[in-house]
């Protein structure tokens, strides 16, 4: 597996976050995880997310969320 990290400086224009349909503020996502896996598995965790009405991108944000969290240190 490789994983690359990019970085895109915000330009300020959009003052770094972004509104919801909620009223609520959402900070405005500036970087980048690539991922490199076996194309099968990339298939088939994509349909399973459409099937469950989500976005595989929202998955992996909250397994790195989930992730952080639990191994916080203290």
């Amino acid at each position: 597996m490789y994983i690359q990290l990019r970085y895109k400086k915000s330009s300020g224009r959009l003052g770094g976050t972004l509104s919801k349909k909620d009223g609520k503020k959402v900070a405005k996502k500036d970087s980048q995880l690539v991922l490199r896996l076996d194309k099968s598995e990339r298939d088939a965790f994509v349909e399973r997310c459409k099937a469950l009405d989500t976005s595989a991108a929202r998955e992996i944000r909250g397994f790195i969320r989930v992730f952080l969290k639990d191994h916080a240190e203290d």
